[in-house]
């Protein structure tokens, strides 16, 4: 259906004020369970013994654990398992997002971490990993203030989950292992074990994927669609972020001094994301804009390309390399980056929305 002028001019309306009290001042909250984690680190010198006191599967921290899952949940309850279909059909847009997500994007970042962070292996490795860690979780929110096309976002999202669960373990060791040794790229001293990798995945994807689709199930069966998406889905939202706030409070008490001593470091890790959101989000606007793909399904290819999970890229780099590793926090830098710059994409989305798919005249009159 043609999009009739209100709606069209309806994209104009302030992106902060569209998002909720929580998402807008998310920069901030992160900021602050920043500087409280570090606080709480120097303030409690023992802090760190009580966290790692008990450990779960994987070796991560029970109260790490917990934090994480909790920030996967919510996000995957989301998703509408039931309209895979609609957008697989849609062969154009769905292969052109798998390369993008599976192909493009894990080889620009691993290009960017190793061109920026050559004498830096524990942060570049974070940052591969993240580059990983396909779009889910915020990247919903994102396309849905730049009117991309809900139902294909959300498909793309469940279809990354699934093809992660798949394919994470054995990507990681190709772009962390395999590719190094081809191109002549030292990788000393990088312990990795793909059953690990693959452990944690299944862990911190596989268990909140299965809740999720469950939740989804048995709510809509129970009570209908309605009520799920407009009463449950907002109250549960929230946990998400509940969540990555709770583990940021926690990483950064364990990794206080580390960032002090060298705040130089996250400036570091900070420029080869900012390069590859830009590289990844205009890159991938265009190419659907060339291949004939309409406003809102190009808006989502782009967002869905830029994105990542960096709730499982978090997990993996606890889970695999330790919750004081350089490589958890290079994960935790991700979201600090990610979350303004995909809303400065938000606006440059609506830009070019007007500027590049203008209103059919007989729908302006």
């Amino acid at each position: 259906m043609s999009e009739t002028k209100a709606e069209y001019e309806a994209g104009s309306v302030a992106v902060i004020e569209r998002l909720s009290f929580l998402d807008r001042f998310l920069p901030l909250w992160l900021g602050l369970a920043m500087v409280i984690g570090i606080g709480l680190g120097r303030a409690i010198p023992s802090l760190a013994g009580h966290i790692n006191s008990v450990q779960v599967t994987s070796g991560t921290p029970l109260p790490i654990f917990l934090g994480l899952l909790v920030m996967m949940y919510p996000v995957l309850a989301k998703v509408r398992y039931d309209r895979i279909g609609t957008v697989t059909r849609d062969r154009k847009l769905l292969v052109t997002s798998l390369v993008l997500n599976w192909i493009v994007g894990p080889a620009v970042m691993f290009a960017l971490a190793w061109l920026l962070l050559p004498n830096l292996p524990t942060y570049r490795t974070g940052l591969i990993i993240v580059g990983l860690a396909r779009c889910i979780a915020m990247v919903l929110i994102w396309n849905d203030l730049s009117g991309g096309n809900r139902e294909a976002g959300a498909v793309l999202v469940a279809l990354n989950s699934l093809f992660q669960i798949v394919a994470f373990a054995f990507l990681g060791y190709f772009y962390l292992k395999v590719l190094p040794g081809w191109l002549g790229l030292s990788t000393e001293g990088l312990n990795l074990s793909i059953g690990k990798i693959a452990e944690t995945v299944a862990i911190f994807l596989g268990i909140p994927l299965v809740a999720g689709y469950v939740t989804r199930t048995w709510g809509e069966r129970l009570k209908g669609r309605d009520w799920y998406e407009t009463k449950f889905l907002p109250r549960l939202g929230p946990f998400a972020l509940y969540g990555l706030l709770y583990t940021v409070v926690i990483l950064f008490a364990l990794q206080g001094h580390t960032i002090t001593a060298r705040p130089g470091d996250v400036a570091r890790i900070a420029l080869p994301l900012l390069c590859y959101f830009a590289i990844m989000w205009f890159g991938s606007f265009a190419l659907g804009r060339s291949i004939g793909l309409p406003y809102d399904r190009t808006a989502t290819l782009a967002f869905t390309a830029a994105g990542n999970n960096f709730e499982l890229a978090i997990a993996v780099c606890i889970g695999v390399f330790g919750v004081t590793s350089g490589e958890a926090l290079a994960g935790v830098v991700g979201p600090l980056i990610e979350v303004p710059v995909l809303v400065g994409l938000v606006y440059v989305s609506l830009w070019a929305k007007r500027r590049y798919f203008p209103i059919p005249v007989e729908e302006k009159q």
